[in-house]
């Protein structure tokens, strides 16, 4: 008798992802479709999907999925869940659509406290719509918007959305994590894990920042994309539980 050691998440359907190569949104897709699996949650599960490079999840996921206007999901999730106080709602949102269009919606559904979970994919750029500076883009990060780089002085500084959101009362689980190597995935995935437990316990708002490559905006090599995460992301987004359901900010 064969032993099946690895198939694909039945939460998944069997279709090509349409992301670039490299990009490590399919990752993300197949651990949150694990977790859903394992948690046996799939029938109760909708997922809220707004504009970016994953507007089109709603062809892979094996699940209810609503698409949302840009940076909307946090607003919609809140209008699903309390209609349908009895699933389990998700926003997977990148960092343009959730840190720039979309920040009052997804302070204001943490600080409310809403019973719904965000996945906050964050490549440090707008991936979609030809690579413009985010919120998120690093200090002196070239993009299409900033071809000097980003300058402080009159764009800011890269915003850390997983510490602004902690302080607030309605935050149960924050964390922030990567996808760049075995190790962090597994990590990512315990992390998603933990975050959609805090919903079903019923205990308020989760979410899961998830550091990620963008190798045709970065204009990198998938592998070269990688060592700049490694070297530049993470440095300035730390990784790790941020806030856990006991309150701690670590």
């Amino acid at each position: 008798m064969t032993e099946v050691l690895f198939s694909r998440p039945k939460s998944l359907r069997d279709v090509p992802f349409h992301y670039c190569p490299g990009c490590q949104h399919g990752i993300i897709h197949r651990l949150a479709a694990e977790v859903i699996d394992e948690l046996a949650v799939g029938e109760m599960t909708i997922g809220v999907i707004p504009v970016g490079c994953a507007a089109l999840a709603y062809e892979y996921f094996n699940f209810d999925t609503v698409e949302a206007a840009h940076g909307r999901a946090p607003a919609v999730a809140t209008g699903v869940k309390r209609v349908c106080p009895d699933a389990v709602v998700f926003t997977y949102q990148g960092d343009g659509d959730l840190a720039a269009i979309g920040t009052a919606e997804i302070v204001h559904a943490a600080a409310r406290g809403e019973k719904i979970t965000t996945i906050f994919v964050n490549n440090a750029i707008y991936g979609m719509t030809g690579g413009q500076m985010a919120p998120t883009s690093l200090v002196d990060q070239v993009t299409t918007t900033s071809p000097y780089g980003r300058k402080s002085e009159s764009a800011g500084l890269p915003i850390r959305v997983t510490e602004m959101l902690s302080v607030l009362e309605g935050t149960k689980f924050i964390a922030r994590v990567a996808v760049n190597n075995p190790v962090n995935m597994t990590k990512a995935k315990a992390a998603i894990k933990k975050a959609f437990e805090i919903q079903l316990s019923g205990k308020g708002f989760s979410l899961v920042e998830v550091l990620s490559t963008c190798p045709t905006n970065w204009g990198l090599t998938a592998l070269e994309a990688v060592a700049w995460l490694e070297s530049n992301l993470i440095p300035y987004y730390p990784l790790g539980i941020i806030k856990t359901v006991e309150g701690a900010v670590k």
